[in-house]
């Protein structure tokens, strides 16, 4: 199976470097400058379930890429989105499936429109993994997986290749007969922690500090409306868990958007946020209104100040 790995950012080089030291046919599609940073120091993994250095990746710019692949890794920010589809659009080909593991659903409707549903998997990844400035991969977490599945929930052929394909690479690779109830159960949390984060500016611990812990149920009884309100109620078990980690005192846990808010960056706030309001309709939604307001106010100076 030829796998392109669209990017080998944090997501897509961990995946697509385990990928490829277990023997896979891997080519990862890169922008220029990730080209010449992988050529001159490798893909170097830093992993506490084994560290890699992969000495010339094999790896292709979009001016390059020729030939259609059986699998595209999507794992890109929601926000390149669109970038990352002009790019690789010549790998498309009629067999070809494409694994996304974005947050939110949004994409599967965009990627639906360019390529056609069928080609389109439900996909998520749990992990938690960071670039640094030399380009190395750091996995910061013990857990690594992806699961997918076909989105009306059949075990396909094509499943059970993936599974074969994705199987004993070095990290959790996960059939799923109901992957878009796993990506909505992903949303919602996703979705509180990251309004949470964006609305008080500061990580779990400090917020629970300074009493204000009961935003963080507010926002994750409100996302979990949406979902249900989309009829992919949330379980009493992901509630409990989803609370207490937005409710924990003394934690660390700073959600991901919050992290690109403070390094000046932009966030996935309108996939995340916005598009989950949206599909709660007439729901009232108050905390989640206002977080949203928040992001879209700082994605805005952030679009002035970078001249974007």
């Amino acid at each position: 199976m030829r796998i392109l790995v669209i990017g080998a950012g944090a997501l897509g080089g961990y995946f697509g470097g385990r990928l490829l030291a277990a023997g896979r046919d891997v080519t990862f599609l890169v922008r220029p400058r990730r080209a010449a940073q992988l050529a001159a120091h490798g893909l170097e993994i830093v992993s506490l379930k084994g560290s890699l250095q992969i000495a010339d990746p094999p790896m292709v710019t979009a001016d390059k890429l020729a030939g259609h692949y059986d699998l595209i890794l999507l794992s890109c920010k929601a926000f390149d989105l669109t970038d990352a589809i002009k790019s690789f659009a010549p790998a498309v080909g009629p067999e070809t499936t494409i694994l996304p593991v974005l947050n939110g659903l949004l994409h599967l409707d965009i990627l639906a429109s360019h390529f056609g549903a069928e080609h389109v998997l439900g996909g998520l990844s749990k992990i938690s993994a960071t670039l640094d400035d030399e380009g190395r991969v750091h996995h910061l977490s013990g857990f690594h997986s992806i699961s997918f599945g076909e989105q009306d929930g059949t075990r396909s052929p094509r499943i059970t290749a993936l599974a074969d394909t994705l199987g004993s690479c070095g990290f959790d690779a996960q059939a799923s007969d109901k992957i878009l109830a796993e990506m909505w159960s992903k949303w919602v949390f996703i979705a509180a922690a990251a309004s949470l984060g964006g609305l008080m500016r500061a990580g779990v611990g400090d917020i629970i500090a300074a009493g204000a812990g009961s935003y963080g149920t507010a926002l994750l009884q409100e996302c979990a409306a949406i979902a249900a309100r989309q009829n992919f109620p949330q379980s009493p078990k992901a509630m409990q868990a989803g609370e207490a980690m937005l409710t924990e005192v003394g934690s660390d846990f700073k959600p991901s958007m919050l992290r690109d808010i403070e390094r000046g960056q932009r966030t996935e706030a309108h996939h995340i946020v916005s598009d989950l309001l949206r599909r709660g309709g007439d729901l009232p939604s108050p905390t989640l209104r206002i977080a949203d307001a928040h992001l879209k106010v700082y994605e805005t100076r952030h679009a002035r100040e970078s001249g974007a």
